[in-house]
């Protein structure tokens, strides 16, 4: 969702707006803050810490009409400087996790992140649909070669081709994949 969709919807109706906005992206930030506070807080906490996400981002956000940026960088900070502000005020309540020293810290520390692992999905999910739109036989050929690790030669013999057809539609389709990632934002 862009700024300007996100404007308009606004204007329409910030009921519907809203419920889009958690719609769309409450997993995601669910999953930051469950991320931050799962030690410390409750199933409340965190579910309050969510709320407080997509109010501050009504209360405190204005929306440019122009901007086609996605929001999700938007929305991605403002809950992990909430979840941090909520898990310092429960641990201050809690004088636990402050009274440990750094040895036992380290040892609370996991290599799982949640936001982490969110941000993957989201993306494998946004590349196999960019991958789908390029059509047969291209996003067989990519699937094959970068999914399955197949050789020009097996893809040519299990789509009818030839190895060299098969090498040249697979550059073509890289070319076309590289513009549509751009077009939603992604780069590398």
């Amino acid at each position: 969702m862009t700024s300007r969709e996100l404007a308009e919807m606004m204007q329409r109706s910030p009921a519907d707006c809203h419920k889009a906005l958690v719609r769309e992206y409450g997993r995601y930030v669910y999953a930051i803050v469950f991320n931050r506070l799962r030690g410390c807080g409750t199933k409340e906490d965190i579910e309050e810490c969510v709320s407080d996400v997509f109010a501050d981002l009504f209360m405190k956000c204005q929306f440019d009409l122009s901007s086609e940026n996605d929001i999700k960088s938007l929305i991605g900070t403002i809950a992990q400087r909430k979840s941090i502000d909520r898990f310092r005020s429960l641990c201050a309540k809690s004088k636990h996790i402050t009274d440990t020293d750094d040895d036992d810290m380290t040892e609370l520390a996991s290599d799982f992140s949640v936001d982490e692992h969110v941000d993957r999905t989201e993306l494998r999910r946004v590349l196999l649909d960019k991958i789908d739109e390029l059509g047969e036989p291209d996003s067989t050929i990519l699937i094959q070669k970068f999914y399955y690790n197949k050789n020009s030669s097996e893809i040519a013999s299990y789509l009818s081709m030839t190895a060299v057809a098969v090498r040249q539609r697979c550059s073509r389709a890289m070319d076309k994949l590289r513009a549509k990632l751009v077009e939603v934002g992604i780069e590398r």
